[in-house]
């Protein structure tokens, strides 16, 4: 008798809900996780929080971090991929942590997320202006301009951020910088 014949069937509905794998053979589901942890300005804060995701051997995708309003509070916006219920006890584990304040995960919040991408690219007198009309497009400004190279400064949702970096592949990319993503939850949801 497998364990799959033994489970009930809310325990059945638990786990596909979790992503768990349910039967002999199938995988856990993984997919996306964006958290934001407001902890205290204290010397190893930030460090520790990274290591309760490292020590479970998650790759992040992202780490943002600043001050919020209050000087002594920062804000960390963690973006990382795994099942729910080993994220979920991340989280729990986040908040048990001495300068950690809160713990939100927002994948399946509302949410407003932007990333900031710094980008060089080569130009030429023949493709300056069919470039500056992709940036125009992508609500982007020249930030600095060489004789052969102008920098662009865009801000927005990461897919956006992506999608403008495929259209300059074609260019020649020279340099790139991302900031990784910031994400707050929606104040005003739609139908309350």
């Amino acid at each position: 008798m497998s364990e799959h014949d033994t489970l009930t069937p809310q325990q059945i509905l638990r786990k596909k809900a979790q992503g768990e794998p349910i039967g002999p053979g199938e995988k856990a589901h993984s997919h996306r996780h964006i958290i934001a942890v407001l902890l205290e300005n204290s010397i190893g804060a930030l460090n520790r929080v990274i290591n309760l995701f490292s020590a479970r051997g998650f790759n992040l995708e992202s780490v943002t971090v600043g001050e919020t309003d209050e000087t002594s509070v920062s804000r960390m916006t963690i973006v990382t991929t795994g099942e729910d219920r080993i994220i979920a006890q991340v989280s729990r584990q986040l908040n048990r942590l001495v300068d950690v304040l809160e713990v939100e995960d927002l994948t399946s919040e509302e949410y407003v997320e932007r990333e900031l991408c710094l980008l060089k690219v080569s130009y030429t007198s023949d493709n300056r202006v069919e470039l500056l009309d992709t940036l125009k497009i992508f609500n982007g400004k020249v930030v600095d301009i060489t004789t052969d190279t102008m920098t662009f400064e865009l801000a927005g949702p990461t897919k956006k951020i992506n999608a403008f970096i495929g259209m300059m592949n074609r260019y020649g990319i020279e340099e790139i910088a991302r900031s990784g993503r910031v994400a707050m939850k929606r104040a005003l949801l739609f139908g309350d």
